[in-house]
């Protein structure tokens, strides 16, 4: 996999995925993007539609997506406390996620989501490699985040890419996991 970032440019990431006799070369650029392009939007509702019908056992309605998005501001994913990214699939948005700020040197991941149909093809790889990268353009030195227990596909991505469980750094309904990692 061929990764390069910076906060002014797009993340790559090429991987070849597929039998020995026919491999196809898979490619995502992830790049900073407002959370509310029309992308990132739909990408954004994607995920908590994802999360509210996993977590209430049903199909998420539109009107329970809007006021969970009402309720769960992303106005603290912008420069200078955070960034909101989206992955593109060979140029299909397929994949988001953000960064903030807990204090100047810890900063925390959230509202990572590959959509269902890529998993499996390095998005979750790619977004967190420029997830990273952002997180230091912003200063910090480690990086946090909570999750469900439900969400073990998410749960061993992260532990896949250096993040060990940690005791509780805050309180919240849907918090039942925490994990870090240190940037070097």
């Amino acid at each position: 996999m061929n990764i390069n970032s910076t906060s002014s440019s797009p993340t790559t990431a090429t991987t070849t995925t597929g039998t020995a006799a026919a491999p196809a070369a898979v490619d995502w650029t992830v790049v900073a993007e407002h959370f509310a392009t029309a992308d990132a939007t739909a990408l954004r509702r994607a995920y908590y539609a994802e999360v509210a019908s996993r977590y209430w056992k049903r199909p998420a309605t539109e009107a329970e997506i809007d006021e969970g998005l009402r309720d769960d501001p992303a106005d603290e994913l912008v420069p200078p406390t955070g960034r909101f990214v989206v992955g593109r699939l060979d140029g299909t948005p397929l994949a988001c996620g953000g960064i903030r700020l807990l204090d100047p040197v810890t900063a925390e991941l959230t509202r990572v989501y590959v959509d269902p149909r890529a998993r499996g093809t390095g998005g979750g790889a790619a977004l967190l490699t420029a997830l990273e990268d952002e997180a230091r353009a912003l200063g910090a030195e480690r990086v946090r985040l909570d999750t469900r227990s439900d969400l073990v596909e998410a749960r061993a991505l992260y532990a896949r890419h250096g993040y060990a469980e940690i005791p509780a750094y805050k309180t919240g309904p849907y918090a039942e996991h925490w994990f870090e990692k240190p940037l070097a």
